[in-house]
């Protein structure tokens, strides 16, 4: 059982809706107050490591607003399998190249989490999937970017809607491909939990 108690008041720092669905889904209880930090600022190479630090950088911001309150921040990237890092493409013609690069190969999904308390504390943690795209013809990739749902999504693709048409397998934490693994947010509620009882 998640640690009700802990989440008064909580905010997601991110405005996502896949993510605003997934804390939907566990029944939480919160408010959608996106971050406005500058991602292109984050120096960090690993993306990993990148992914957790744009986590907290994105939680500070918030707390920042709401120091009274629990924030969650949360990070997303995607590794093609040249090692080239995948952030949110900048305008269509992006996307069609990164939608290239990965189409027959395997990525890495990397999802960064930050949960941080009223008091300062923070709680991170770093889920990593493989998703294999099938081999995609032309005509697929150009209805993929005329349908424009690769805008602000790293690696300009979905895993869920639509996106999945693009994918022929994928390994790991569904959740975490989406934007926001849930069983690894549960193992840092737990380990909150356990910090303030």
């Amino acid at each position: 059982m998640y640690p009700c108690r802990v989440l008064e008041p909580f905010f997601l720092a991110s405005a996502s809706p896949q993510r605003k669905i997934l804390l939907e889904g566990l029944g939480l209880r919160f408010r959608v107050e996106p971050s406005s930090i500058d991602e292109s600022a984050c120096t960090e190479k690993d993306p990993a490591t990148r992914a957790v630090l744009l986590a907290k950088l994105k939680a500070r911001d918030v707390a920042k607003r709401f120091s009274d309150g629990w924030v969650l921040g949360c990070d997303t990237l995607v590794v093609a399998s040249s090692g080239e890092l995948l952030e949110k493409p900048k305008d269509a013609k992006d996307a069609e190249r990164m939608i290239r690069l990965q189409s027959g190969s395997t990525s890495v999904v990397h999802s960064g989490v930050c949960l941080r308390s009223p008091q300062g504390r923070e709680w991170t943690g770093c889920d990593s999937s493989t998703v294999t795209f099938a081999t995609l013809s032309d005509e697929e990739i150009r209805r993929w970017i005329e349908k424009g749902l690769w805008e602000g999504r790293s690696g300009a693709f979905q895993i869920d809607g639509p996106g999945q048409l693009l994918i022929s397998r994928i390994e790991g934490d569904w959740t975490g491909i989406v934007g926001l693994p849930v069983f690894l947010l549960g193992e840092l509620l737990r380990r909150a939990e356990q910090k303030i009882t």
